[in-house]
């Protein structure tokens, strides 16, 4: 049933109990977690293209570390895994990605009902209202 799992990423320390679940899901399914990083490049729209690549190419960086951190501790408990890096608005690259590798399951990091953080909407709320397939949250937010 979940051949294909999709692991969106953003590096942070945060993501420790999305990775475990999606670890656990593929290992139990014998299947395939694709690790996905997203450069959010729309912020920097207006810089000059100079320093605009400047710092895409800094966070595409970041995503090879944060991507490669996550497969190296997939790969240690016997899931495979492949590695991508996009560029653009993440909840659409997260869309685009499930359909052109054939995602059967998402399992990604959500701030709850952190309504500051959350209202202006999320990537994870927009790829669970949007996606074609089950998506699994796992709520990172900080406790006390």
């Amino acid at each position: 049933m979940y051949d294909d799992i999709l692991l969106p990423t953003d590096g942070s320390e945060s993501m420790d109990a999305v990775v475990d679940h999606a670890a656990d899901i593929a290992a139990r399914r014998d299947a395939t977690v694709h690790a996905l990083y997203v450069v959010d490049d729309r912020s920097f729209l207006t810089l000059q293209e100079g320093m605009k690549s400047d710092v895409v190419a800094g966070l595409r960086e970041e995503g090879e570390t944060a991507t490669t951190e996550v497969a190296s501790r997939l790969e240690s408990e016997g899931v495979t895994v492949r590695t991508a890096i996009r560029k653009g608005n993440p909840a659409d690259e997260v869309l685009d990605y499930i359909d052109e590798a054939g995602i059967d399951l998402v399992v990604m990091g959500t701030h709850g009902a952190d309504y500051e953080r959350n209202m202006l909407g999320s990537v994870s709320q927009k790829v669970v209202t949007m996606s074609a397939v089950p998506v699994l949250t796992v709520n990172i937010s900080e406790r006390d």
